[in-house]
């Protein structure tokens, strides 16, 4: 229980009311507002971990689940409430549905995690960005949200396939390396 776990934690806890306020109350404004809320913070559960030295295993599963369940609600909520644009909606779907497949082989055969990329991290911030603004877009209908929208939309997804092409590539060398030597007692 630290305090960067906590904000990971509330950041996964605002999901449920982005998804209220997108399909319950029909504010697709109001929800790309809370989603950019919601990706504003995702570089604070790190910073914290790092500056107040309580970077923790679960922390590092906590923080990439907070950003992929946010992600996933807004894309499949926003693909379902007509807000995303489909091409957007389905890149970042088969994309996830590859980085997450990767990262349960790892964590069921080498029992480890992919290590986060510096590239990974700039693509899910534009992306939050860029997916609040098609949010923004369908509540207020402002074409410059809309060209707004777009231009991050597009370098975000490069970013986002650059890094899943690495994470594949980090995977194989894991994979390829084999389990970690068990360093238990020997027998002499």
């Amino acid at each position: 229980m630290t305090i960067p776990n906590v904000v990971s934690g509330i950041r996964i806890l605002l999901v449920p009311l982005f998804l209220w306020l997108l399909l319950a109350r029909d504010d697709a404004a109001a929800a790309g507002l809370l989603f950019l809320g919601i990706g504003a913070t995702d570089w604070v559960d790190g910073y914290l971990a790092r500056r107040l030295d309580q970077v923790s295993a679960i922390g590092k599963i906590l923080d990439p689940t907070a950003d992929r369940l946010a992600v996933g609600a807004a894309v499949i909520g926003g693909w379902i409430a007509g807000v995303l644009p489909w091409p957007v909606a389905l890149a970042i779907v088969v994309r996830e549905v590859i980085v997450t497949t990767v990262a349960a082989i790892l964590a069921i055969r080498l029992k480890t995690a992919l290590e986060v990329r510096w590239v990974g991290k700039v693509g899910t911030f534009v992306l939050y960005g860029a997916i609040a603004a098609f949010y923004v877009h369908a509540g207020w209908d402002h074409d410059a949200v809309l060209w707004l929208a777009w231009a991050g939309a597009i370098p975000a997804l490069v970013f986002y396939y650059v890094s899943a092409v690495m994470y594949i590539g980090d995977a194989r060398r894991l994979i390829a390396a084999g389990p970690p030597v068990s360093s238990g007692p020997s027998s002499t």
